[in-house]
C-alpha cells in the first residue's frame, strides 16, 4: 500500500479562493488538482497512492471550528486521511483536541510560520501534551517556508527542544525535517525519535542529501508525502524510487511506516 503522508485540499465553495492566493504567495506555484477533497482523492489515486493524508491547517483561531468540522466531514472518504489542526490563541484548543480525537481523527497539522510561533513557545506545551495525552499524531511545517521565509519558526534546534512534551507521542517533521536546513537537521534531529516525510523534495533536495537522511534517520523513521497541491504524488514517488533503496525500505517509506502510525 501507498500511503501519501502530506497533502491538502478545501472545502469545495473555498478552493476556487483559496487556490490562486496560495499559489501567489509562493512565487506562483502551479496546483497539480484544483484543491477539493474529489480532486484530491482522484489525483492521489492517479499518482499511485492507495490514500492520502489531508493536514488541514487552523491559520487564526476563529478557523479552528471550521476547519475541524470540514475534517470531520472526510472521515468516511476511503481514500482521503484527514488531520484536524488548532490555534494556540484559541482558548477552545484543547476542548477541540478532544473532539477531534473523539470524532476519530488521528492526527494533527500546526504549521508554525502561518499560525505564528515559535515551535518552542511554552504557551504551546499545553497543546503538545494534550496531544500526547491523546496519543494523536503531529505533523509540523519544519524549516523555510516558500511563501514566509523569515523568520524560521520551526527550525531544528527549536523543534528538538519542544519534543520532550509530546510525551512518546508520534512527531512528523515535514520536507524531510526542515526544508532548506538538511545539514542542520542531520546534526541535530538524528538522535531523536522524530519522523521526518518527504513532501516537496523532488527538485528541491539532492537525492544524495535524501539518501544520506534516510541512512541517518533509518528507513522506519521516514514516511512518503507530496505536499499535493503543490507537488504530485507522481513526480514524488518516482523521487523516492529513483534513489535506488532496496525493497524493504522503499516499502517502508512509501507506505509501511504511515500504516503502522495510523494502525491500517
Amino acid at each position: 500500500m501507498v500511503i501519501d503522508f502530506h497533502t491538502h485540499c478545501f472545502p469545495d465553495t473555498l478552493a476556487p479562493k483559496a487556490l490562486p492566493s496560495l499559489a501567489r504567495c509562493s512565487g506562483n506555484a502551479k496546483p497539480v488538482f484544483d484543491g477539493t477533497s474529489k480532486g484530491l482523492a482522484a489525483a492521489a489515486k492517479d499518482g499511485g497512492a492507495d490514500k492520502a493524508v489531508v493536514l488541514n491547517i487552523a491559520t487564526n483561531p476563529h478557523q479552528q471550528k471550521k476547519v475541524n468540522d470540514f475534517a470531520i466531514s472526510l472521515l468516511d472518504d476511503e481514500t482521503l486521511i484527514p488531520f484536524g489542526s488548532v490555534h494556540f490563541e484559541s482558548p477552545d484548543a484543547l476542548d477541540e483536541l478532544q473532539r477531534l480525537h473523539d470524532a476519530g481523527i488521528k492526527g494533527i497539522k500546526l504549521h508554525p510560520d502561518y499560525q505564528e510561533f515559535f515551535v518552542d513557545d511554552e504557551r504551546l506545551f499545553p497543546i503538545y501534551e494534550k496531544i500526547g495525552e491523546l496519543g494523536m499524531i503531529t505533523v509540523f511545517h519544519a524549516g523555510v517556508d516558500i511563501g514566509l521565509p523569515d523568520p524560521v519558526y520551526c527550525p531544528p534546534k527549536r523543534l528538538k527542544a519542544a519534543l520532550p512534551h509530546f510525551g512518546g507521542a508520534p512527531v512528523i517533521a515535514a520536507h524531510m525535517g526542515g526544508f532548506l536546513l538538511w545539514r542542520e537537521v542531520i546534526d541535530v534531529l538524528a538522535d531523536t525519535d522524530i519522523y521526518v516525510d518527504s513532501s516537496f523534495s523532488c527538485g528541491a533536495l539532492p537525492p544524495l542529501w535524501a539518501k544520506e537522511i534516510i541512512d541517518t534517520f533509518g528507513a522506519q523513521r521516514v514516511l512518503f508525502g507530496s505536499d499535493m497541491p503543490w507537488s504530485s504524488t507522481e513526480n514524488e514517488k518516482d523521487y523516492i524510487k529513483s534513489l535506488g533503496l532496496d525493497d524493504e525500505r522503499e516499502t517502508l517509506i512509501l507506505g509501511g511506516n504511515a500504516k503502522r502510525l495510523l494502525g491500517i
